[in-house]
């Protein structure tokens, strides 16, 4: 089954992260099967840049989105304008 979740990046004490597409199966540093966006939580407020149509795409066919990543998806639909 595949997921979106973080993937994280960066130096030692100055963490980052991707929003990714991996089996929910393989270790949090695996191969992702799509970056999908990226998550920056150290910037006064925290970056969050997700690709919202590739995510639904993914959601669609399937894929859980974990507790963190729903949160993210939740607060970016709410501040997406309505079309």
């Amino acid at each position: 089954m595949m997921s979106l979740r973080l993937m994280r990046f960066g130096a030692k004490g100055q963490p980052a992260y991707r929003v990714v597409v991996i089996d929910s199966k393989k270790p949090r540093e695996s191969k992702a099967k799509a970056i999908i966006g990226s998550y920056n939580p150290l910037t006064d407020p925290a970056e969050v840049k997700i690709d919202l149509e590739k995510a639904k795409y993914w959601l669609d066919r399937g894929a859980k989105p974990s507790p963190t990543v729903k949160s993210l998806l939740a607060k970016l639909q709410k501040a997406a304008p309505k079309a």
